[in-house]
């Protein structure tokens, strides 16, 4: 009987205690507890970053970790930028300000899910900070979920996939996997050798092409009559269009459309000119092989109009899907509901986008019109299947609609103006190819990121409610403890 009054005497108090503090805050943690959760929190948003999530899932994440910290929203103020967060904590006699540098930027889908997770099991778990630490520290540290020449294979077979999509036969589709494998392996080898991003990204598109290039040969060079019948391909220049997409940003891409949707602007425009850079980059060696090569016009002449069926769509849609995500470190487990989220929204663009005009079966509305529909409809179903599979519905959505970014588009684009002579025609081209791909990206990107915003803000109540639920939940399990210890 004492220890039960003697609980709820303590419980009388905390609530005392809490109505005082609602009037005039003041901070109950020393400084050094004060700063070491501030250091957590922006190690958190840094992770997040720097594996490519979009700024507003940093700041939905991050706001669930301030829960968790017991930190007082209201009293906080947080700074999220490409390269750099910062955060100010104060009360009416302290003031505490950190920052932390984000030092790199890769995309790790994976880490973006388990950082999410994280900050739900925090609470629930009522983890101590190093534990919390100690989680986090190991998520910092990349794994390689596959290894160099698994990723290879699987862009690879990625960018045969766009060129299936793109009209090739299957002879070219292993001709631009093999180019495509060889150019990404120089990517990654380039780049553990500390080269410049851009630079490496150029000189293996560069590698890529010509490699291509010398496949094409065996079909319409000197070399074809003396090459196996089954060798030679109906489409032997498609590959050179398609052997260098493992470079296009699609992610970065996606996510500055999002970010500046959302109101992220400043962070939108960085992703944006680093999107632009490398695609830069990317033309600049296909160029220059182009050149070296002698080839006339075949990428502002070559027909892209595909005349496959749509079973055949369907194999390199989720071909495409799956070696992207696992360039995007993708949990294994993810990797077949991607595979189908690539069927559903490249046959869905297809059979929109395709029609009579173009002697195909399909709606005839054009590829912008199609993107639209294949990327609404995939967002739509993925706001459902992030649940069945515990993850972020970025991880789900981009890997699907990647096969639907318009990489040829924007390298025809650029490719125009770099060989541009003053004639009508070729400005023309140019920035027809430069229109249709942006509005290509821009509906790809609205139709992923508004059926999720709908669809959150109309959880956004269920979601709150369970977050309070957890952290009404944590503290009834510390005052238990308090109670049992006493």
């Amino acid at each position: 009987m004492r220890r039960r009054n003697l609980f709820r005497g303590k419980m009388l108090s905390l609530q005392q205690n809490c109505k005082r503090m609602d009037d005039k805050f003041v901070l109950r943690d020393s400084a050094e507890v004060v700063n070491r959760k501030l250091d957590l929190l922006l190690r958190t948003g840094c992770l997040l970053m720097e594996c490519s999530a979009d700024t507003t899932r940093i700041m939905r994440t991050l706001k669930r970790t301030i829960a968790y910290l017991g930190l007082r929203s209201e009293h906080l103020h947080l700074y999220v930028n490409y390269t750099i967060l910062m955060v100010n904590y104060h009360d009416d006699t302290h003031s505490y300000t950190n920052f932390r540098h984000c030092k790199k930027h890769i995309i790790d889908m994976a880490v973006i899910s388990e950082v999410s997770r994280l900050s739900w099991r925090s609470i629930a778990e009522d983890m101590t900070l190093d534990e919390y630490e100690a989680v986090l520290s190991e998520l910092g540290m990349k794994r390689n979920r596959y290894t160099p020449w698994q990723v290879a294979i699987g862009s690879g077979f990625a960018c045969g996939g766009f060129c299936i999509q793109f009209g090739c036969d299957w002879v070219s589709f292993f001709y631009a996997s093999i180019a495509a494998i060889l150019g990404f392996r120089l990517k990654m080898y380039l780049g553990k050798r500390g080269m410049n991003v851009y630079a490496g990204t150029g000189i293996s598109a560069f590698v890529a092409t010509m490699i291509a290039w010398l496949f094409s040969l065996l079909s319409v060079g000197s070399f074809a009559a003396y090459t196996p019948q089954f060798l030679h391909s109906g489409t032997p220049w498609h590959p050179l269009l398609a052997c260098a997409l493992f470079i296009v940003p699609g992610v970065p891409l996606i996510n500055f459309v999002s970010d500046m949707l959302d109101g992220h602007i400043e962070t939108g425009i960085t992703r944006a000119t680093n999107t632009l850079l490398i695609v830069g980059s990317m033309s600049f060696g296909i160029a220059l092989a182009i050149k070296i090569c002698g080839i006339n016009n075949f990428v502002t002449d070559l027909s892209m109009i595909p005349h496959h069926s749509y079973w055949e769509f369907a194999i390199a849609a989720a071909i495409s899907a799956m070696g992207f995500s696992m360039i995007y470190s993708t949990p294994k487990r993810l990797l077949l509901p991607i595979a189908l989220g690539g069927i559903i929204a490249v046959c869905t663009r297809n059979f929109v986008n395709l029609g009579d005009s173009n002697g195909n079966i399909g709606l005839d509305q054009g590829i912008i019109i199609g993107s639209l529909a294949g990327s609404v409809l995939i967002s739509l179903i993925i706001t459902r299947a992030q649940h069945w599979y515990h993850t972020p519905h970025q991880c789900l959505s981009i890997p699907s609609v990647i096969p639907m970014v318009p990489g040829v588009f924007m390298y025809r684009a650029l490719f125009a103006f770099i060989e541009m002579d003053g004639s009508v025609d070729q400005v023309l081209f140019g920035l027809n190819n430069l229109i249709k791909a942006s509005l290509v990206i821009l509906c790809i990107a609205l139709g992923v990121a508004l059926p999720h915003i709908f669809v959150h803000r109309l959880m956004a109540n269920k979601r709150k409610q369970r977050l309070i639920d957890s952290l009404n939940e944590r503290n009834r399990l510390q005052l238990e403890k308090e109670g049992a210890s006493v």
